[in-house]
């Protein structure tokens, strides 16, 4: 996973913030890493929480669900592509313009 992190994750991130999966805890020696503990029933702590990625799966997984209803292994890339372009534009009142601009 930290492969993964170091290569996904800028390194002008000010913070990451997780859920308390072991897998994580050693994202503190890469990054600032901070945690909220989901099982204690603590889901925001401050500006630590996981709603942001919480809110890019669930767009995603209605996405493929209710729109595509399958993707294939070849084609995951641009699914994700194209989710993480709606999901990085969601506030942005021009996202067809800002689409079909970026041509």
């Amino acid at each position: 996973m930290e492969g993964f992190v170091r290569k996904a994750v800028s390194d002008k991130v000010t913070l990451i913030a997780t859920d308390q999966y072991v897998g994580y805890k050693h994202l503190n020696r890469m990054f600032p890493h901070m945690t909220v503990d989901h099982m204690q029933g603590e889901y925001v702590r401050g500006e630590v929480h996981t709603q942001t990625l919480d809110s890019f799966w669930a767009l995603l997984k209605r996405g493929i669900i209710g729109t595509y209803h399958n993707v294939s292994k070849k084609y995951l890339p641009l699914y994700l592509a194209e989710f993480q372009f709606r999901h990085n534009n969601r506030k942005n009142p021009d996202i067809f313009g800002e689409a079909i601009g970026g041509c």
